[in-house]
């Protein structure tokens, strides 16, 4: 198709230019390339467009018929051009994003509230889950995620700094005690969740990394649903301060074994290509930053 509509560019500009030499200068090509391509089109047509001597050249009455059509369909190819050209920096069409079911709730939903607010012309789809979905595949134009990227495929953008804490109930805590290690939380109910909940619990502290396997006693595939659990007194769990800072700072929640630090997990928004990345998707990165960074107030 890009050959074609190169034929019909020759084509045109050989009868507006009057010659094949002149239209050779005005298209950049060589003198062999035009005439190549014009001989190209005669033959996939199979009829003669240009009666050519060495002093002039006329349209045939079929080339007089294929100009008329060609000059039509060039001009809407140009026109087509220019509309996206013009659109090329506009918000529109439709934005899917996924993103964890808590932060999506709190703050991908209100941040999307507020973008479109800005952008009348665009449609939202927002799919919350806390399972990594193929964004290529799935069909999404960006993911929100928490930690590092796995996929060396897909372009990672950090949108706000994260970090994890573990924390639990004061009722819990006033009957089990606090652990003062980590190794004491073999001996502590735990809340865990995800789609493939991990039993092991990682930290750092001093430059040193330690682990514990930890005994669920509640198992979750829902972010929530395990904040909902340590609030009711279930036990002790692992979460993002984007979640639980709000309940730490009214006292629903104390965090545990604060000098021990969990390995962080930055807030990245993920898509497939940076080339060529569609305005929508742009500009609602750009948002996610200068929103969140404003939302911030954990410290480092």
């Amino acid at each position: 198709m890009i050959d074609n509509l190169l034929e019909l560019t020759v084509f045109a500009r050989i009868v507006s230019a009057g010659s094949l030499s002149a239209a050779a200068r005005e298209l950049d090509l060589s003198l062999a390339v035009v005439s190549k391509r014009l001989t190209a089109l005669e033959t996939r047509l199979g009829v003669r467009l240009l009666q050519r001597t060495t002093r002039r050249q006329s349209l045939t009455d079929e080339g007089h018929a294929f100009h008329e059509r060609c000059v039509r369909i060039l001009a809407e190819v140009q026109e087509a051009e220019a509309a996206v050209s013009r659109t090329r920096d506009v918000v529109m069409g439709l934005l899917r994003v996924t993103a964890p079911r808590g932060f999506g709730r709190s703050h991908i939903a209100p941040l999307l509230v507020a973008f479109r607010e800005r952008h009348p012309e665009l449609t939202v789809q927002l799919h919350l889950t806390d399972a990594v979905v193929n964004i290529v595949d799935d069909g999404y134009d960006l993911a929100i995620r928490f930690g590092e990227l796995a996929d060396s495929s897909l372009i990672a953008r950090r949108i706000a700094p994260s970090f994890r804490v573990l924390c639990a109930a004061p009722s819990y805590l006033a009957r089990r005690g606090q652990p003062v290690q980590p190794s004491d939380l073999a001996k502590h109910d735990c809340v865990v969740f995800g789609e493939h909940p991990s039993r092991e619990w990682h930290f750092q502290r001093d430059g040193q990394g330690v682990s514990v396997r930890v005994n669920p006693a509640y198992l979750t595939n829902d972010g929530e649903t395990a904040q909902s659990l340590a609030l009711a007194g279930a036990g002790i769990v692992q979460k993002s301060i984007w979640d639980v800072g709000d309940d730490l700072g009214a006292g629903r929640l104390v965090r545990v074994l604060p000098g021990y630090v969990i390995p962080a997990a930055p807030l990245h928004a993920v898509y497939a290509n940076a080339q060529h990345l569609a305005p929508k998707v742009r500009r609602f990165v750009a948002f996610c930053v200068e929103e969140l960074g404003k939302q911030w107030r954990w410290g480092d």
